[in-house]
């Protein structure tokens, strides 16, 4: 059998090869007692969870009360009821335009896995606003450039991304003939990651490589455009041979931004640096006398379109700031 934890309890697991541990034990200690169980969230079917308890899954029904679970969450059970939420340590959410708040993604990940397609151009913008997500979700990005077999110059590829931002670690990987894997996977011993990226980027078939089984779906990917349809239609974890937990997520096309400015800042470090010898203290970068960050785009030590990207996230972040005081109401 495979290692998805939906579709099997096989190979034997328990809350401690779903992450748990003293950190997750203390929190769930003013809950013991009167038939309590912590258990973590493996896949979100709306109206219910499906939830690994200690070497087993169960449907369970949500507590009205509570806020929107995601898949990663540790919870408190009561029989066939999810009656409390464990405080996370990191939430990522994006923006969801069909409401105007924030749409929990996943949740207690430690990694981000902003996975892209060579077989396209790269998108410098989608990949700084996924980075920013990760980094205001409080967990590690980590760029994974997929399909490297249908690249002219994957080294080259990589090095492009790279300079989309010089302190993001990238992994390039053809996950259909296992290269790059091995080195991808010591990325995922004994912690939660999360998958993300546009349809047809190739995150299945990498789910299923690190994975070692077939337990996600693959699709066909159109030539003219490089689109895919969704083959991923559900949120949902998924054991790793490593010891690790992956969590797999459909594609979106639309990267709605849902973080604070603190985050972009840190998506920007380089500028963030440079600014420390700006004349102003909250200089933006625009038209204030004494900026050192368009002295340095000026000496070009630093591109004009990073410059921009940090603008433009900025403005994002700020324009969210309703959206997020909106949400905390909810």
């Amino acid at each position: 059998m495979g290692s998805d934890l939906a579709s099997s309890p096989e190979p034997p697991f328990t809350l401690a090869t779903l992450g748990w541990d003293d950190h997750w034990s203390a929190l769930f200690d003013p809950h013991r007692g009167a038939g309590n169980e912590p258990g973590r969230v493996i896949r979100h079917d709306g109206g219910a969870v499906l939830t690994a308890l200690d070497t087993e899954t169960r449907q369970l029904q949500l507590r009205r009360s509570l806020p929107p679970l995601a898949v990663g969450d540790w919870v408190v059970t009561s029989g066939e009821v999810v009656i409390d939420l464990l405080p996370r340590s990191s939430l990522l959410q994006r923006l969801d335009p069909s409401t105007g708040i924030s749409q929990p993604i996943a949740a207690n990940v430690d990694v981000v896995m902003i996975v892209c397609a060579l077989d396209r151009p790269l998108k410098p913008g989608r990949i700084q606003r996924l980075v920013t997500q990760a980094t205001d979700a409080g967990a590690r990005p980590l760029l994974v450039l997929t399909k490297a077999d249908t690249s002219d110059d994957a080294a080259a590829d990589t090095a492009a991304a790279q300079a989309f931002d010089p302190g993001l670690e990238v992994v390039t990987v053809a996950a259909l003939v296992g290269d790059g894997i091995d080195q991808l996977s010591r990325h995922t011993v004994n912690r939660t990651l999360v998958v993300v990226g546009e349809s047809g980027a190739g995150k299945s078939t990498l789910v299923n490589a690190l994975c070692g089984s077939e337990v996600a779906d693959t699709g066909a990917v159109r030539t003219g455009d490089s689109s895919g349809r969704h083959t991923t239609t559900a949120r949902q974890m998924h054991l790793l041979p490593g010891g690790g937990r992956l969590i797999d997520t459909p594609g979106v096309r639309a990267v709605g931004l849902w973080a604070e400015t603190d985050a972009v800042d840190q998506t920007f470090a380089d500028i963030t640096a440079l600014a420390a010898d700006c004349r102003f203290r909250d200089c933006e970068h625009d038209k204030e006398p004494g900026c050192a960050v368009r002295a340095a785009v000026g000496r070009q030590d630093l591109a004009v379109q990073r410059l921009d990207s940090w603008h433009r996230l900025r403005g994002e972040a700020k324009a969210s700031r309703s959206s997020r005081r909106k949400s905390a109401r909810h």
